[in-house]
């Protein structure tokens, strides 16, 4: 019986090799389908290509077991590691991370929740809930914290009617859909605030990672998601006061407790399996890490697998501090000490802080620069994106430094040039054009004066009468002075 059972296994894991060497060979996504076993989903989802791994001296990602998983760099939004990062997925509970982001947008922390008999009964049997009835409320502060600690379900209706003032859900989640895609959210559709099942209720592991930039930005949302327990106090709203503990392992306290974690939710039903969205820090580099369709306690280790990955592989560089191909200086508009009107404060520089992400092996200089003058912000001139053989490592911003420098463009030489002298120029032909027609318009103020009569001649010209009296009297002279000639007087 046991050999049985080991030869049809083995030849399940052969099954699974053979499909997934043909679906590679066919180009097409690979996805479990619903009749295999959890182990063979998960040996399948384990063969899945890492779309970074095919990146030229990209360190390489851990195999993990989750179908979609993306760990990105929260400041720069670089993408560390990707595998199926655009394959639609269902969320499940972290949907309760914009829910609760929008809350903090939307409301005073001392406003009343109240519970409606919607809000309390469309939270199915034995889901997630921390057993509110109708009629009792609770501050906004008080439902974040039972949202992000006991994923309650309820609760989440509940701050959903209240910002909106309808039971109806899919008000709320127009709101919800207009703020994903706010922050960057490119395939994602929800329904509901808390995730429950809905085929129309999906995102990918990348839209979760850019909705978790705002979400792992809010400190307070991050303090909460990561406490072990929640109290609630008795009062004229809560006749009970309440107690409940976060479910959570990688917080502190549990098994897989990690200790640079600073924000996380998780999220579960039986068609979107186990995910996890969670942030960590250390060392100045701030990874969001999102791992989709897993198994318990699996989204854990794929989790820190992946932080590890990214904090042992990777850095932060800061642009200005590295950068050699463009230089903006005290020098002024030009380059290398060519200052065009003798100020000595130059109209661009560098952003001091912003950095790009790089392999620990790799240098700014193995970079490739490109500048956009796109960039949405009044206060940049332009944006220098970096790309490291092929991947988007992260961009700097070229700013004004003075409100009336704005007219005045610029443009990076060629790669060869730049090695020989590091230089940024300002848009030349527009300095050019103004000095020539400042040039034009002197020299035409000067031909103009040059041409313009003199005083005697403006009068010999203003007054023909006098003139001819002057002519007459003149000739006259003349007649007298042949007259009298050759006389001895």
């Amino acid at each position: 019986m046991f050999c049985t059972k080991k030869i049809l296994h083995r030849a399940s894991l052969l099954c699974t090799g053979l499909l997934l060497t043909c679906s590679l060979l066919a180009g097409t996504p690979l996805r479990a389908s619903a009749d295999q076993s959890v182990e063979e989903r998960l040996e399948l989802q384990r063969a899945m290509p890492i779309d970074t791994n095919e990146i030229q001296n990209w360190p390489t990602g851990p195999v993990v077991s989750a179908e979609s998983a993306i760990l990105m760099e929260a400041d720069s939004g670089t993408i560390l590691y990707a595998k199926n990062i655009h394959q639609r997925e269902y969320p499940a509970s972290t949907t309760k991370i914009l829910t609760t982001l929008l809350a903090t947008e939307l409301c005073r922390m001392d406003e009343l929740v109240t519970f409606s008999k919607k809000a309390v009964f469309d939270n199915p049997p034995g889901s997630s809930g921390i057993a509110m009835d109708v009629g009792q409320a609770l501050t906004v502060e008080q439902c974040l914290n039972a949202i992000l600690i006991r994923s309650a379900n309820e609760v989440a209706f509940a701050l959903a009617e209240h910002i909106t003032g309808t039971s109806d859900w899919s008000v709320f989640a127009e709101i919800m859909n207009k703020r994903a895609a706010e922050l960057g959210a490119l395939d994602t559709h929800f329904v509901n605030p808390n995730g429950l099942p809905d085929e129309n209720h999906y995102t990918t592991a990348y839209d979760l990672a850019m909705i978790g930039r705002g979400f792992f930005a809010n400190q307070m949302l991050c303090d909460i998601s990561i406490t072990r327990r929640m109290e609630l106090p008795a009062s004229e709203y809560l006749p009970e006061a309440k107690i409940e503990n976060s479910s959570m392992q990688i917080i502190p306290g549990g098994k897989y407790a990690y200790e640079y974690l600073i924000g996380c939710k998780t999220g579960y039903t039986n068609v979107a399996r186990s995910s996890l969205v969670s942030c960590a820090e250390k060392d100045g580099l701030k990874l969001i890490c999102v791992v989709m369709k897993d198994e318990s306690p699996l989204q854990y280790e794929d989790t820190i697998a992946l932080f590890n990955y990214g904090f042992s592989n990777f850095k932060k560089c800061n642009v200005a501090e590295f950068e050699t191909r463009y230089n903006i200086d005290s020098t002024g508009l030009f380059y290398k000490g060519n200052d065009l009107f003798g100020s000595s404060e130059s109209m661009l520089t560098l952003n001091k802080t912003d950095c790009i992400i790089l392999p620990k092996a790799a240098a700014l200089s193995d970079t490739v620069s490109t500048i956009s003058y796109d960039t949405g912000d009044d206060t940049k001139a332009a944006l220098i994106h970096y790309t490291f053989n092929g991947a988007e490592v992260g961009t700097a911003g070229i700013e004004f430094t003075q409100t009336d420098a704005k007219d005045f463009g610029f443009e990076v030489t060629d790669e060869s040039e730049a090695e020989e002298e590091s230089v940024i120029f300002v848009n030349v032909l527009k300095v050019l054009a103004v000095v020539l027609i400042a040039a034009l318009v002197i020299g035409l103020i000067l031909l103009l004066l040059r041409l313009r009569p003199s005083r005697r001649d403006r009068g010999y010209l203003g007054n023909p009468r006098r003139d001819s009296r002057r002519r007459r009297r003149r000739r006259r002279r003349r007649r007298d002075r042949d007259r009298f000639r050759g006389f001895d007087l």
